[in-house]
C-alpha cells in the first residue's frame, strides 16, 4: 500500500466556497453597473432644449426641461398657457395647464416638468420659475454658458442677441 493520500476529483470545500464568494460579488457588481446605468439620465437635474434636440429623447418620457422663457412667446387661454422654452440655440414650445408660479414671466429662468408629445411639444405637469430679481438657476447658466450665449462679467442673458439676428 502507498502512503500517497488519493486525489479526488471536483473541487474542495474551500474551493466551491471562494466560487460562491466570486459569483455573488460578480453578480452584485453586474447588478450596480444595471442600476447606474438605467438612472444615468435621470440623474441630470433637467434638459436644456439643445440636449433634447441632440438626444432625440422619446416622446411620453418625463423630464425636466430647462432654459429661458423666450420673449413674446407667452399665449394664455384661461388655465392654459403655451410657451417656449430656449437656450438661445434651440427652442422648444411649451403647454402648461394650471397656475404659474407668480415669477413667472419672459426672458426668465425656468425648469418644468413634463414630456415631449408625437409632434414635439412638450406637455408641462409643473413649472417652476427663479425666485429672486438676479438669481438663476445654477443649471441654466451651465447651458447658456455651454451654448455660449453667456455674458459672463454680469450674467445677463437678456442683452445677447439671439443667433442670426
Amino acid at each position: 500500500m502507498s502512503d500517497t493520500p488519493v486525489r479526488r476529483r471536483g473541487w474542495t470545500r474551500k474551493q466551491k466556497r471562494m466560487a460562491a464568494v466570486l459569483a455573488l460579488i460578480g453578480g452584485l457588481g453586474v447588478a450596480v453597473a444595471l442600476v447606474l446605468s438605467a438612472f444615468s439620465d435621470n440623474l441630470v437635474f433637467f434638459h436644456s432644449p439643445s440636449d433634447v434636440a441632440e438626444k432625440q429623447l422619446p416622446a411620453d418620457r418625463r423630464f425636466r426641461l430647462g432654459g429661458l422663457v423666450e420673449q413674446g412667446s407667452v399665449k394664455k387661454d384661461g388655465l392654459t398657457t403655451e410657451f417656449t422654452v430656449t437656450d438661445l440655440r434651440h427652442t422648444i414650445h411649451v403647454r402648461y395647464t394650471g397656475m404659474l408660479p407668480d415669477l413667472f414671466r419672459e426672458g426668465q429662468g425656468v425648469v418644468a416638468t413634463g414630456s415631449l408629445d408625437v409632434s414635439g411639444r412638450f406637455n408641462a405637469s409643473e413649472v417652476l420659475a427663479k425666485h429672486d430679481e438676479k438669481y438663476m438657476p445654477p443649471e441654466v447658466a451651465d447651458a447658456l454658458k455651454k451654448s455660449g450665449q453667456w455674458h459672463e462679467k454680469t450674467g445677463d442673458h437678456n442683452k445677447l442677441a439671439k443667433p442670426g439676428s
